[in-house]
């Protein structure tokens, strides 16, 4: 594996980029309300994005065998896992989104997800959000030098499947730094004591994709990115980029905004870049 390992400079830039990331997030939140369109979502992140003087990492984004991405962000819906495109049709009371940004500054990459209620939400819709949410958390909690990465997707599995949810096992979480996907590949599911072991200046993604169904996906139509559940079950996601610190993490994409840990966790401070 190609681990790249970050200094001072490095972590400096990665938070500054990660917390951008997340004030995109802080800035649409308000905004995702029954009526709004995805593509008008796309639009207001863009803009922001040039505010900030960051870019979107993920707009003519083509990794090997895939077209190049056309958005600034993904928008997954209701049953839509992830790549979402974002598009005209308005979202409706009722519905799940989550909004992945990542943006580039200054060479350095800032990755995070977020679940979206769209008005009043049926008691299930809720319930899978608010424990994804919970489940990312539990494998965030995990990270210190020494454990490995099969400890992360452990936690984050019995977690999942122990209040009746599915795991996605298609996609992952990945290194990041100055590239968008580094190693290693971090799963959300795995044995205890495999893997990976993690030392201090490592990040990552964890971001854990939950099936209110069955865990197994398929592509939909032919636009070569959005991933949906193959019994058309309400999925989930939320991410953040996490560093390994001599101690323990640190999540490299908090804001003002960001929704608080749960309780289990505590509350991390967002540092300063």
């Amino acid at each position: 594996m190609n681990i790249t390992y970050k200094d001072a400079a490095g972590v400096a830039g990665m938070r500054l980029a990660g917390r951008l990331a997340a004030e995109v997030l802080d800035h649409l939140t308000p905004l995702i309300v029954p009526g709004i369109t995805t593509k008008e979502i796309d639009r207001i992140a863009s803009e922001v994005m040039q505010r900030q003087g960051s870019v979107s990492a993920t707009i003519g984004y083509q990794p090997g065998g895939y077209p190049p991405y056309p958005a600034h962000l993904c928008t997954s819906v209701n049953h839509v896992v992830c790549h979402g495109i974002p598009n005209d049709k308005p979202l409706k009371k009722g519905d799940i989104v989550n909004v992945d940004v990542t943006v580039i500054k200054d060479g350095w990459y800032g990755d995070t997800s977020r679940m979206f209620l769209v008005g009043e939400c049926s008691i299930a819709a809720k319930r899978l959000c608010h424990l994804t949410f919970e489940a990312m958390w539990k494998g965030i909690a995990m990270v210190k030098p020494g454990i490995r990465l099969g400890d992360i997707g452990h936690a984050i599995q019995t977690f999942s499947e122990g209040h009746g949810f599915s795991v996605v096992r298609e996609f992952c979480g990945h290194g990041i730094g100055q590239n968008f996907h580094e190693d290693p590949q971090v799963l959300h599911y795995g044995r205890p004591g495999t893997g990976v072991e993690l030392v201090p200046g490592m990040t990552f993604t964890i971001e854990p994709m939950i099936n209110l169904g069955r865990r197994e996906v398929r592509e939909l139509g032919n636009d070569g990115w959005t991933i949906i559940t193959k019994d058309r079950s309400l999925s989930a996601q939320w991410e953040h980029t996490v560093l390994v610190t001599e101690t323990g993490y640190e999540v490299m994409t908090l804001s003002e905004g960001c929704p608080p840990p749960p309780a289990f966790v505590g509350q991390p401070t967002a540092a300063t870049a």
